[in-house]
């Protein structure tokens, strides 16, 4: 009791006290199956089922018998609602609730409704995407700022030594930071900073004997820390930073066309949008490296991540040759990424949604094809017009997309080492038939022929591989 009970005269107990027969009562709610007394004395004389009223009950619960796959179902709603077992006697003329459930389930089509469609766990983040194609292509904005400052000839080979140098050690430490991101963020923000960090060193001792002077391997050191910093932010999803610290670039770039800004805002702005790359990567690594941490996780094996370094380099190859005598080509290859990962995240959705929908092996493996056929040649419909309005020609542009996309396609499920081997193999024939010189020379003339062997080795690979139900589970 929470407190006493008053016990004067006339108080609460009045009513309490008082006889059961002044209170009204209220009515009580019959059943649905109830009979009236007229309706009860004319079933009780009959001898067997009642099917009328059998076939009116079963009216009334079709809806709920329907999906039933045995009687002992409709027993168990029967009595979860409460029947009697003296009215399955008087009413509908069965002995018991299961000789009731098996009469309604037999007279109650089956009807299986199909459950509601599942979510789909790889739908794509269209703004995303498109974002990230285009801060692949914001750095360029760089070179053309300060352009007019270096002589590219002289400078050129170093540049181009520590950005394949970076794009390669940029895919291996990617990789191996997506893994530490399944133990933790703490985990992998401690991995992107020592390797980031290794990165940028390494680069730009490569770049060291290609170096002119010492102005060409100081940009070879500021683009290979900024490709260092940017895949920090990449990594960790932090693309609305990243945009924001190329802002300085982009603003430089806008006013290039009516105002010429002078060599000291030329250096200016690339060296801000360096620095403010490097302060949103170590306020995220700081932020990160914050978080609770998982003991006794074992590290992944650095011979994991070899291959996709290997691709990152090969890759980088490719795209040097191509933009040997093609660079704006480059950049709309460059562009091309946001919508190329928009189309992997629909593959792998689609995927899934024809693993639903066949019934046999063979079955999904057409199904598959058909996926893998249409995202592929979307994305190289796609840059048809680009090949066509920079110059290069489908023949040139088209083939290496196509490489790169079911490359990148089948590192997605982690097969890494066919779309390693395979580039290495394109891009050493491509740079094997190169006209030697700095660009603007012309493009590898074997390239076209090597990406084609590539993409078609590569999309039989696919089809092979993810032809099976088991990646897609």
């Amino acid at each position: 009791m929470s407190g006493p009970i008053s016990l004067e005269p006339g108080g609460p107990e009045r009513d309490t006290l008082a006889p059961r027969s002044a209170v009204p009562r209220q009515p009580r709610r019959r059943p649905r199956w109830a009979l009236d007394d007229a309706a009860l004395a004319a079933v009780l004389p009959r001898r067997g089922p009642d099917e009328q009223a059998v076939n009116a009950l079963a009216a009334e619960l079709a809806d709920a018998v329907g999906p039933a796959v045995h009687p002992y179902e409709v027993a168990a709603l029967l009595e979860a609602d409460g029947m009697p077992a003296s009215l399955i006697k008087e009413r509908y003329g069965h002995r018991d609730l299961f000789s009731l459930a098996t009469a309604l389930y037999e007279r109650v089509p089956r009807t299986f409704p199909e459950p509601p469609p599942p979510t789909d766990p790889w739908r794509p983040d269209t703004v995303r995407c498109l974002l990230r194609g285009l801060l692949f292509a914001l750095p360029a904005l760089a070179y053309l700022l300060t352009a007019p400052l270096w002589p590219v000839q002289r400078y050129a080979p170093a540049l181009v030594v520590a950005g394949i140098a970076s794009w390669a050690w940029g895919q291996a430490l990617g990789h191996r930071a997506h893994l530490r991101l399944a133990t933790g963020r703490r985990e992998a923000s401690a991995t992107l900073l020592t390797g980031s960090l290794l990165g940028t060193a390494t680069a730009t001792a490569l770049a060291v004997p290609f170096a002119a002077d010492a102005a060409a391997l100081a940009l070879a050191a500021g683009q290979s820390l900024y490709l260092a910093g940017a895949g920090v932010l990449l990594v960790l999803a932090r693309e609305r930073l990243l945009l924001a610290a190329l802002g300085p670039l982009v603003a430089g770039a806008a006013v290039l066309p009516w105002w010429e800004p002078g060599p000291a805002v030329r250096i200016t702005l690339p060296v801000l949008a360096l620095a403010a790359t490097w302060t949103a990567a170590g306020r995220v690594l700081w932020t990160d490296r914050a978080a609770a941490g998982a003991n006794g996780v074992p590290r992944p094996r650095l011979l994991s991540s070899v291959p996709y370094g290997l691709f990152g380099f090969a890759a980088a190859v490719l795209v040097m040759l191509l933009g040997r005598g093609q660079p704006y080509t480059v950049i709309a290859l460059t562009l091309s990424m946001g919508p190329a990962e928009w189309l992997l995240y629909r593959y792998r959705g689609w995927s899934v949604a024809a693993l639903r929908a066949s019934a046999t092996p063979t079955g999904f493996l057409l199904r598959s094809t058909g996926v893998l056929a249409l995202c592929l040649g979307a994305y190289l419909l796609l840059l048809l017009p680009a090949a066509v309005l920079t110059g290069s020609g489908p023949g040139t542009l088209l083939p290496l997309a196509a490489a790169l996309w079911t490359a990148l396609l089948l590192q997605a499920f982690g097969i890494a080492w066919p779309p390693a081997l395979l580039c290495l193999a394109a891009a050493g024939t491509a740079a094997a038939g190169a006209l030697p010189g700095p660009p603007p020379a012309p493009a590898a003339p074997l390239l076209p022929l090597a990406c084609a062997a590539a993409a078609v080795c590569l999309t039989a690979c696919a089809i092979r591989l993810l032809g099976r139900p088991s990646p897609h589970a």
